[in-house]
């Protein structure tokens, strides 16, 4: 989950890069609107303050899609679940007689300790950031595995295998799926596994595309959500205020 200090940085970083990318922008105008009637006395001021941040964001943001999403979803691998006001996206793909799916959170985007640590980050560089991701690959009446892992370093990082013969409760994600989930054995802890079955189980799901390439593209993405997000709380906030 990400702190509000790491809300600061993510955002903080985000901008520094637009601003590298393109011709500075000149400071922000600060102006008060009019107070309505019956309004605090502070609606104003903070409405002003909204509308100076909705501008400098929507004016550091391309309006089009990113390349590189539009890339991805030109080679038609995987398919982008992305609801508006959503904190979770979801990757899906079919492998044979195999339903795959991919669930990461933008609560869960956080900045690699190894770049958060580094003294001076040139503003012209991305950030690292790593992404936990909830991977289940089902087959049609032979239940589900479940993967545990976090894309970072573009690699995927696994920290547990589950096997569920309900594929449903493999699933799910209701309180009562997540109840009977409590109960059951969720497996050993991967790096305890003996190393040649640990590459076994690499390989497998690189095959089915959990890999490299995939490593990278969600945390990317996870950054470009939350920025579309906060863009959309920004103005919901602001339209909330001024009713």
């Amino acid at each position: 989950m990400i702190t509000n200090i790491g809300r600061q940085i993510l955002r903080g970083a985000t901008k520094n890069l637009r601003v590298a990318s393109r011709a500075p922008i000149a400071s922000r105008a600060f102006t008060v609107t009019p107070m309505r009637f019956g309004a605090g006395s502070t609606d104003g001021t903070l409405t002003a303050q909204l509308s100076n941040e909705i501008k400098f964001e929507t004016e550091s943001a391309s309006p089009e899609e990113p390349e590189w999403v539009r890339v991805f979803n030109e080679e038609k691998i995987w398919s982008i679940e992305d609801k508006a006001g959503s904190d979770e996206i979801v990757l899906s793909r079919q492998f044979g007689n195999e339903f795959i799916r991919v669930l990461f959170s933008i609560s869960d985007l956080e900045q690699d300790e190894s770049a958060a640590g580094q003294a001076e980050e040139p503003v012209d560089e991305v950030p690292a950031y790593s992404v936990r991701m909830s991977v289940s690959v089902t087959k049609p009446n032979s239940g589900a595995l479940t993967v545990d892992c976090v894309s970072q370093n573009e690699s995927i990082l696994i920290d547990n295998i589950s096997f569920y013969k309900d594929s449903k409760l493999a699933t799910q994600l209701t309180a009562d799926a997540d109840w009977e989930r409590r109960g059951l054995y969720i497996g050993p802890v991967f790096e305890h596994l003996d190393l040649d079955v640990q590459g076994e189980f690499q390989n497998y799901l690189a095959e089915r595309g959990i890999d490299e390439r995939l490593a990278t593209f969600v945390p990317e993405y996870a950054v470009y959500k939350e920025q579309k997000e906060y863009v959309k709380w920004l103005d919901n906030v602001k339209s909330f205020i001024e009713a």
